[in-house]
């Protein structure tokens, strides 16, 4: 059979003429071909298990061979298939342009190098061009992280600040309250202990002995 696999075909006959596809298999016991886009049969699916799911699934059905033609890739016609002998092996070649139909015997001519030297050259610029945005993007964003990493430990330091300071105004509230409970204290005590005294001047004062307590006395007996 003269067509194989990966090869670029016209569909020459048959309900989809006029229809090029790339040949997913080929088949050559049977003389027949598949290819993508060509057939397309459905297929009434039962789900044969409670996991698997039933439905209309699409697929390809294969096509006769001979319904198909070649399309060359270097003049990219549909041609029959020639055959070719290069050293030790047999090659498929375009009846229209003699190229070969075979990717791995294709030889390229002096234009198809120079075009295919500009379109590397072009991708390779493309690709360095491509390298150096990329770099200057990550530059900006981690210079952008490094910022905002600096500025981070000020607000830390910051909110340290305040709370040593929360902890110390808590600290030093208790002290006063203490301090303040013993004058309240020493006030009292002081006010105790001059009241007798004070009373004891006054009398001195007067002119005369301390005033003695009255004691009662007893009735008398008639």
């Amino acid at each position: 059979m003269n067509i194989k696999k990966n090869d670029t075909v016209l569909v020459i006959a048959g309900k989809d003429k006029g229809k090029t596809g790339k040949v997913v298999a080929a088949l050559p016991k049977a003389n027949k071909v598949t290819v993508a886009g060509v057939n397309i049969q459905k297929k009434h699916k039962k789900p044969r298990s409670a996991n698997s799911v039933g439905g209309i699934i699409d697929q390809i059905g294969a096509i006769e061979a001979s319904n198909v033609m070649v399309i060359c890739d270097k003049c990219n016609k549909a041609t029959r298939v020639g055959h070719k002998v290069d050293g030790d092996k047999k090659i498929r070649i375009c009846k229209k342009c003699g190229a070969s139909l075979d990717k791995a015997f294709v030889k390229d001519t002096a234009e198809d190098k120079k075009k295919k030297k500009a379109i590397e050259t072009d991708k390779k610029a493309e690709a360095k061009i491509a390298k150096a945005d990329a770099d200057a993007e990550t530059k900006k964003t981690v210079k952008a992280e490094t910022e905002v990493t600096e500025k981070k430990p000020v607000k830390k330091v910051k909110a340290e600040a305040s709370v040593k300071a929360e902890t110390e105004v808590t600290e030093k509230k208790p002290v006063k309250k203490v301090k303040a409970e013993a004058s309240v204290i020493a006030e009292t005590e002081t006010a105790e202990i001059k009241k007798p005294a004070v009373k004891k001047v006054k009398a001195e004062a007067e002119g005369g002995e301390p005033a003695k307590k009255k004691t009662a006395k007893s009735p008398k007996a008639e």
